[in-house]
């Protein structure tokens, strides 16, 4: 096939490149450039797709012997993730903007461009497998190895866009055999750092950068009563099950801790409680997409695994199609979900599909039917 090979200057994609070479597979790599920004430099494990990173990718795309460009993705990825990430938090939700990138980006703006340009695959270094079933469907699962897992964040993707990902590391059983085998090609990045946090929030700061984008307003934290406990100078420093930075200055009566519960921007209000009140008896999305092939009645209950965070544990639970929701219950209550968060839905290994969780039901509160993030 001819590949397009992402790679974005770390160790898992410069050796899913090598290994798309090795397969017989005529490779092109790209780096994507998704900040104009000179002077954006990755600080240790901090950020990803710099400057810094696009040449070690280019060292990458040298030593294994296959053309090597850059592409500015910059307008696209601040369109449709960074500006979405400040939308979604300035409603009182809580974005995952990899989820976003995965999905606007990687696999629907660099896999168009690479289908109109002849290529017939695109190359990533994640960790997970498509799978071809006994009817010729393809089917995303889980990789090989349950700690590098990472099906959850690729979740959003549908069935045509499945049938043109090529992921050679799904079969890898641990990280430490990708960098052996990086150290083994001489590749440079063979140690470099895994990156974490938000990429265009390289020190971490999310708070003060989203203050810089959307101002302060001093507004009330409230019980759920609706008893003032509080103040804030901006809800978008808060997401549902925060603890920390609340500065209520006297204890809750009981003498417990308080939790951030909801998040009201209409009202500006932060709404805490107890920790018991985030445990979570329903989630439902009306953003539902299918990894693949569709369950045959999804308007009918079926069993299934949800996983509400990249690095959760699933939990079982029982999900059906219902007012154009893709609505989930969890056997056992799931804590601190907040709207705006994605819940991907697994039948074994298999990634079965994935929504944008818009509401959410408090297992303290399901006799009464009422709901939080969302209603509440």
């Amino acid at each position: 096939m001819r590949v397009l090979a992402a790679m974005s200057g770390g160790v898992d994609s410069a050796v899913a490149a090598a290994r798309a070479v090795e397969a017989g597979h005529e490779v092109v790599g790209v780096h994507l450039a998704l900040s104009r920004m000179p002077g954006t430099l990755r600080t240790g494990s901090r950020g990803c797709c710099t400057i810094e990173d696009s040449m070690d990718a280019r060292r990458v795309a040298d030593k294994i012997g296959i053309p090597f460009y850059v592409w500015d993705f910059s307008e696209r990825f601040k369109a449709d993730v960074i500006d979405d990430f400040v939308a979604e938090y300035s409603a009182g939700r809580t974005p995952n903007p990899c989820m976003r990138c995965n999905e606007r980006i990687k696999f629907a703006a660099l896999l168009e461009k690479a289908l109109d340009l002849g290529f017939d695959a695109v190359c990533t270094g994640h960790y997970a497998a498509v799978v071809t079933d006994a009817r010729g469907d393809v089917e995303l699962h889980r990789a090989a190895t349950w700690a590098k897992d990472q099906s959850y964040v690729l979740g959003v993707l549908t069935a045509e866009q499945l049938a043109h990902c090529l992921f050679p590391l799904g079969a890898t059983p641990s990280k430490a055999e990708i960098r052996a085998e990086a150290a083994a090609r001489g590749f440079s990045v063979a140690s470099k750092p895994d990156s974490h946090d938000i990429c265009f929030i390289p020190d971490g700061d999310t708070s003060g950068w989203l203050a810089e984008r959307v101002g302060t307003a001093t507004g009330e934290i409230v019980d759920r009563s609706g008893a003032v406990v509080g103040s804030h100078e901006g809800a978008h420093a808060f997401t549902v099950g925060q603890r920390r930075g609340l500065n209520l200055g006297r204890p809750a009566p009981d003498g417990r801790p308080r939790f951030v519960l909801e998040v009201k921007p209409s009202s500006n209000q932060v709404v805490v409680g107890p920790k018991e009140a985030l445990d979570i008896a329903e989630i439902a999305g009306s953003r539902y997409t299918w990894a693949g092939r569709a369950p045959e009645q999804p308007e009918l209950d079926f069993e299934c695994e949800v996983q509400i965070r990249a690095h959760a544990d699933p939990v079982e639970a029982v999900a059906r199609v219902r007012d154009g929701e893709l609505v989930v219950t969890p056997v056992r209550p799931l804590n601190g979900v907040a709207p705006g968060q994605t819940a991907v839905v697994y039948v074994g290994t298999r990634v079965l599909g994935q929504c944008t969780i818009d509401r959410t039901v408090a297992a303290d509160l399901v006799g009464a039917g009422s709901t939080a993030g969302g209603g509440a």
